[in-house]
């Protein structure tokens, strides 16, 4: 799986060091949901302690799971995970599902503005920035923390409940065709993974890898 020690201590440096940047990219993203919804009159997650950057609020362990066995099989070139979703209760919300898509949508802005961030930091480096193997190392975290959240806003886009883009979808359907992606939420998750194993979101990536791209401008 490895051909040299490098290979592992290169591997053992992202699962290790990128971690924090990995967790940033997820917390941040159910925090904008939590905020926005709490701006348009839920207040379900800031009762529940949910708008925090503290991790242990956040972390679902299922989600590091995947992250750690998506970096290993990957050779620390990509990784994915998730964080536990922030509770939203749409009977707050004043305007419907108006609101509850401005709700859905501060999550993949939240990732557009940490990957431009980022990308300037990474953009820096490349200007001013010495070679060498320190700084090399993070120059790789920079860029980590570009591709997490390029793949997180392409990923949460996708128009499948429960993914954020649903409820944009939803937002612009007809009522009677948006209560079908009502319908369907509750197993949402088990279609996303089966889409997954189905290889149907194999778009993602080069969607993502344009993403960075343009960012970090190569």
């Amino acid at each position: 799986m490895f051909s040299d020690l490098g290979d592992i201590t290169r591997l053992l440096t992202r699962l290790v060091a990128g971690a924090p940047i990995f967790l940033l990219a997820i917390i941040l993203h159910e925090v904008a949901h939590g905020y926005v919804a709490y701006l348009r009159g839920d207040p379900t997650a800031k009762l529940a302690g949910r708008l925090t950057l503290d991790p242990w609020k956040h972390i679902d362990p299922a989600g590091v799971i995947v992250y750690v066995v998506t970096l290993l099989f990957s050779r620390g070139t990509f990784a994915f995970g998730w964080a536990k979703p922030v509770p939203v209760n749409p009977y707050y919300l004043r305007h419907g599902r108006l609101d509850l898509m401005y709700v859905s949508i501060a999550g993949p802005a939240a990732n557009i503005l940490q990957m431009l961030g980022w990308g300037l930091i990474f953009r820096l480096l490349v200007a001013v920035g010495p070679s060498g193997s320190l700084f090399d190392v993070v120059g790789d975290l920079v860029l980590f923390g570009v591709v997490i959240n390029a793949v997180l806003l392409v990923f949460n886009l996708i128009p499948v409940p429960p993914l954020d883009g649903s409820r944009v979808l939803a937002w612009l359907l007809p009522e009677r065709y948006a209560q079908v992606l009502d319908r369907i939420e509750p197993f949402g998750i088990m279609i996303v993974f089966a889409l997954l194993f189905l290889r149907v979101f194999d778009f993602i990536w080069p969607l993502a890898a344009g993403l960075v791209r343009l960012v970090v401008g190569f």
